[in-house]
C-alpha cells in the first residue's frame, strides 16, 4: 500500500506540473511580446524570444523544465534575471506566517463549530454553506470598515517590506489571517459535516451515548480518532488553497507575500517565476494528502482497528 502510494503521489506531482505548465502556456503573450510592445519590430522581439529560450516548441520547454525541477532548479526570472528561488525565499516567510496564523484560527473555529455538531448528534451547519461562499473581497471589505474603520483596532494596510520579519509586526498578521480564516473554517465545516455524521453512525459510538457516558469522553476516545485522518486531508486542502489563495488578500492589505509576486509576474509573463509559485500550493496537497494515506493504512493495518478504521476511509472520501 505505502509504495502504490508514493507512486501515485509521484504520478500526481507530474500531472500538476504538466497542468501549471498548460496553464501559464495559454497567457495571452509572453514576456518577449511585454517587453517589446507598441516599442519594438517584430524582428526585435523575435530576438528576445530567442535569447529568452521561448522561441522553441512548447513540449521542449516543458521537458526542459521538468528536468530542471528534478534537479532542484527553479531557473532565473525572465523579468529581472534574479533566480527564481531567491525572489521566492524572499516572499515566503511572509506568506508562511500568514498561513499559519490562517490555519490556527481555522482549525479553532473548525473544532468549535464540529464540537456543537457532536453535541447536536450531527445536526445543524446550515450556516456554514452560505459562510463559504462569501467572497474575500467580502471578508476583506467588511473586517476592514470595522476593525480598523470603525474600531481603529488594527492597521489598514501592511508595513511591511518585502524580505522583512511579519512577526516583527504581528497586528499586520490579524487581518488577512481573520479575511482567509473565515469563509476556510466555514468551508472546513462543509467538509468534515459528512464525516462526522458518519462517525455518529458507529456502533460503538452510539453504544457509548446510549450508556450516558460523557461526552466529552465520547468526542476525545470514540469520535476525534475516526475524523483524523479527513482532517488530515481537509488540512492539506486549506493549506494548499490558502498558500495559493493569498493573492487577493495581499493585495488588499498590501502584504508582501509570494501571492502579490505571483500577481506581479502575470502582468508582465514572467513564467518561470509563475511556475514556481503555482507548484508550491500543489506540492503541499500532494504532501498532505500522502500523509493522510499513509495514516489511514497504518490505521487499518492497527491490530484490532482493522474493521473499525474502515469508516474512516470513506469519511475521508466524502470530506
Amino acid at each position: 500500500m505505502i509504495p502504490r502510494a508514493l507512486l501515485r503521489t509521484v504520478l500526481l506531482a507530474v500531472a500538476a506540473t504538466a497542468v501549471v505548465f498548460a496553464a501559464t502556456e495559454i497567457l495571452p503573450g509572453d514576456v518577449g511580446d511585454v517587453r517589446g510592445a507598441g516599442r519594438a519590430s517584430a524582428e526585435d522581439v523575435a530576438r528576445e524570444r530567442e535569447r529568452l529560450g521561448l522561441d522553441v516548441p512548447a513540449p521542449v520547454r516543458y521537458l526542459r523544465w521538468l528536468g530542471h525541477l528534478v534537479r532542484g532548479e527553479l531557473g532565473r526570472s525572465l523579468a529581472s534575471g534574479r533566480p527564481v528561488a531567491d525572489l521566492l525565499a524572499e516572499r515566503l516567510p511572509a506568506t508562511a506566517a500568514l498561513v499559519v496564523g490562517t490555519l490556527t484560527v481555522t482549525v479553532a473555529l473548525t473544532a468549535l463549530a464540529l464540537a456543537v455538531g457532536f453535541l447536536r448528534g450531527g445536526r445543524g451547519g446550515a450556516l456554514a454553506p452560505g459562510l463559504a461562499a462569501v467572497p474575500q473581497a467580502v471578508y476583506a471589505a467588511v473586517l476592514g470598515a470595522v476593525l480598523s474603520g470603525v474600531l481603529g483596532w488594527l492597521p489598514a494596510v501592511s508595513l511591511l517590506a518585502p524580505g522583512s520579519s511579519p512577526w516583527a509586526q504581528p497586528r499586520a498578521l490579524v487581518l488577512p489571517a481573520l479575511t482567509l480564516a473565515l469563509p476556510s473554517a466555514a468551508f472546513a465545516t462543509v467538509l468534515l459535516r459528512g464525516a462526522l455524521t458518519d462517525v455518529l453512525r458507529l456502533p460503538h459510538v452510539a453504544d457509548a451515548r446510549t450508556r450516558g457516558l460523557p461526552a466529552r469522553l465520547i468526542l476525545r476516545r470514540h469520535v476525534a480518532p475516526f475524523l483524523l485522518v479527513p482532517s488530515v486531508r481537509v488540512l492539506a486542502l486549506m493549506t494548499g488553497w490558502l498558500t495559493a489563495g493569498t493573492a487577493l488578500v495581499e493585495t488588499v492589505y498590501g502584504y508582501p507575500g509570494t501571492g502579490g509576486l505571483l500577481v506581479s509576474s502575470v502582468a508582465v509573463r514572467d513564467v518561470p517565476v509563475v511556475q514556481a509559485a503555482a507548484l508550491i500550493p500543489a506540492v503541499i496537497v500532494l504532501v498532505g494528502m500522502l500523509v493522510a494515506d499513509l495514516l489511514d493504512t497504518a490505521g487499518r493495518h492497527r491490530p484490532g482497528r482493522s474493521r473499525r478504521m474502515a469508516p474512516v476511509a470513506t469519511a475521508g472520501g466524502a470530506a
